[in-house]
């Protein structure tokens, strides 16, 4: 459920430009972070992340669309993960009463990935692949997307695993989408989901960047403009802003707001850099 309320406050921040904040937010979790990506209808989208600052109870969402997300996560135990979901396309927050027809369908699993269904966020299906990623390491994600039929769009993630030197196909699920929609709604953000008052105390931060949307027509875009925005958590030590050639989110401990302010759109220097080679085809 808070995950979800996330995503629509992210959603209202983006097309409304403002949000009210919720005075019981305060003090119980870091405010969550986003990074909104303007950009057309695509087919993939490359992002990268190298986290700087984690604690327990932390996502780092890297490849986020309006049908799903993909990222890493440190575990309330300590755990580390990659984690990628898709929704179902209706509505409410129990897996269960969901009737077969419209639910996430798996089309795709690699023997080292785990895969249930998920609700009090919405319901759909949901993957991991434990792994234990590392602070200052760059690891790099690619979601994919292709008709499945008349109705339907299936979503495959995509995660290069360092010690491998290779990209591991995690899962690949389908759901009911309008017309075989693709990619759209382009975002990444910065989630402290222990939320036990104490989580606030510690600083999560990540540098976000490297990002490429190919189009409908087989060009690739370049990310290179963001928004900064954050769900309605009045915490203020939350901050973004470009560093290099890349953005960066931080939210929590002893972040101060003195980069960017919200709502505020970033825009990377020119550069020169190519889409990557090796992505999956």
């Amino acid at each position: 459920m808070f995950r979800r309320i996330i995503l629509s406050v992210f959603v209202l921040s983006i097309h409304a430009g403002w949000v009210h904040a919720d005075e019981r937010l305060k003090d119980i979790a870091c405010r969550s972070v986003h990074l909104g990506f303007p950009a057309s209808t695509g087919t993939a989208f490359y992002n990268e992340i190298a986290v700087e600052a984690s604690a327990q109870g932390t996502y780092f969402m890297v490849c986020g669309w309006s049908k799903g997300y993909f990222g890493i996560q440190e575990l309330g135990d300590g755990k580390k993960l990659v984690i990628f979901s898709v929704w179902d396309p209706t509505a409410g927050d129990d897996p269960a009463t969901v009737p077969d027809e419209k639910r996430v369908k798996m089309l795709h699993k690699d023997d080292a990935v785990r895969v249930k269904r998920f609700g009090n966020e919405g319901t759909g299906g949901q993957s991991f692949f434990d792994y234990s990623w590392e602070q200052g390491q760059t690891y790099r994600f690619l979601v994919k997307a292709a008709q499945d039929g008349e109705d339907r769009t299936a979503y495959s993630g995509y995660f290069f695993v360092p010690e491998d030197n290779a990209w591991k196909h995690l899962v690949t699920f389908s759901t009911l989408t309008p017309k075989g929609a693709l990619l759209r709604g382009y975002y990444s953000f910065v989630e402290d989901f222990r939320r036990n008052r104490i989580s606030t105390t510690h600083q999560r931060k990540a540098i976000f960047g490297g990002g490429w949307i190919k189009g409908i027509d087989g060009n690739w875009m370049s990310v290179d403009s963001a928004r900064f925005t954050a769900d309605a958590n009045p915490a203020t030590n939350i901050d973004a802003g470009v560093t290099g050639d890349r953005f960066f989110l931080a939210t929590g401990g002893m972040t101060q707001n003195t980069t960017t302010n919200l709502r505020e759109i970033m825009r990377l220097p020119e550069h020169s850099r190519k889409v990557p080679d090796d992505l999956p085809k």
